[in-house]
């Protein structure tokens, strides 16, 4: 399936532990009991869910689904997702796909719920069978009615898909609601492709430690074990349609370490629409493309590729090239800068 992508950025984080600390938190920075060192923001930390009610997110987290709409997901493509919403809930149309979230994430604490159909039907993967992803669908923490449902163990609810078994199964019986909390530290990887360090998942099964911090060994695919493919440090959550009508809610998401602007993935029609050369006078012109689902921008003998912070403003990270595209009349134009410049005006040639 091919993902386009509407992203906005952050600077990369070095650290592989699951709680990257800011540099003002290092205690070697301070001494002990520093009375001038900050104190913690105050959260209000929400509260539990029950299974007649869902619960509260934390203050300070992005609600990614609260009961009411789909406004942050839509289909992999970027289309309207054909999921819907049913008592608070959002349930899988089986056969509608697989759906995202508009916002991509890395290093995050993820909060799920969800509920398997109260009257079973089917064995194996055959039950309840659906999937909760990082790394668009790359990285497969498997969702099914494990409840007296015997499968293969890495197949099994709460496995990291074809890599690891959850330490027990810890699951309530089907149409209840159930529990996931995870640690996500996405994986990094070298300007030349090469992975500088893997994932990490630990992840709490209604409440039961199942993964303690474990290294995902690559993509978690289906009979084969994909190895590692150089992505962005930042994409979307996914949820599987796998052909059951598995409910979820109460979803949100808390971005760890120097998170930086919000980022997004736009579809691929949308970026083919800012493609193009563009004039800033006879003498110069800057080539937009897109490849691989990206948006590229070229001048000055440099390329660069640039994230999305609304559906027509994008910047570069390695840079500070901020790219803002704009309709007047019947042109389009891209209004450029780099730094304090005061930047430049480009006509799109048709």
């Amino acid at each position: 399936m091919k993902t386009i992508r509407f992203l906005l950025a952050v600077s990369c984080i070095s650290s592989i532990s699951l709680l990257t600390l800011a540099d003002e938190n290092d205690p070697r920075q301070w001494i002990g009991h520093d009375r001038t060192r900050p104190l913690p923001a105050v959260v209000d930390p929400g509260y539990a869910s029950t299974q007649d009610q869902p619960g509260k997110a934390p203050a300070d987290a992005i609600v990614l689904f609260d009961g009411s709409d789909l406004s942050k997901w839509v289909a992999v493509n970027g289309e309207p997702t054909r999921w819907i919403i049913k008592d608070g809930a959002m349930e899988c149309v089986p056969g509608s796909g697989y759906i995202r979230t508009l916002q991509c994430f890395g290093d995050a604490q993820v909060h799920v719920e969800f509920a398997s159909p109260a009257k079973p039907e089917g064995s194996s993967q055959g039950r309840g069978n659906s999937g909760f992803f990082f790394g668009g669908t790359r990285y497969e923490i498997q969702v099914l009615d494990s409840y007296n449902n015997k499968t293969y163990a890495d197949g099994s609810c709460a496995s990291i898909y074809n890599q690891y078994p959850p330490l027990v199964n810890a699951s309530r019986p089907p149409g209840q609601w159930q529990s996931y909390d995870i640690l996500w530290t996405a994986p990094r990887f070298e300007a030349d492709g090469k992975l500088r360090s893997p994932a990490h998942i630990t992840l709490f099964h209604n409440g039961v430690l199942v993964h303690h911090n474990v290294e995902l060994l690559g993509d978690t695919g289906w009979v084969t074990r994909g190895p590692y493919r150089a992505h962005p440090e930042k994409l979307p959550i996914s949820i599987q349609d796998h052909g059951n009508p598995v409910r979820f809610r109460n979803i949100w998401v808390r971005e760890l370490g120097k998170t930086g602007r919000p980022e997004f993935y736009l579809a691929d029609k949308v970026l083919d629409g800012f493609a193009g050369k563009y004039e800033v006078n006879r003498d110069w012109v800057v080539d937009v493309t897109r490849r691989d689902g990206n948006l590229f921008f070229r001048w000055a003998g440099e390329e660069f590729l640039v994230f999305a912070t609304s559906p027509n403003r994008f910047f570069a990270k390695t840079t500070d090239v901020q790219v803002e595209f704009k309709q007047e009349g019947d042109d389009t134009y891209a209004y450029f800068s780099v730094g304090e410049d005061g930047g430049m005006r480009a006509k799109k040639l048709k």
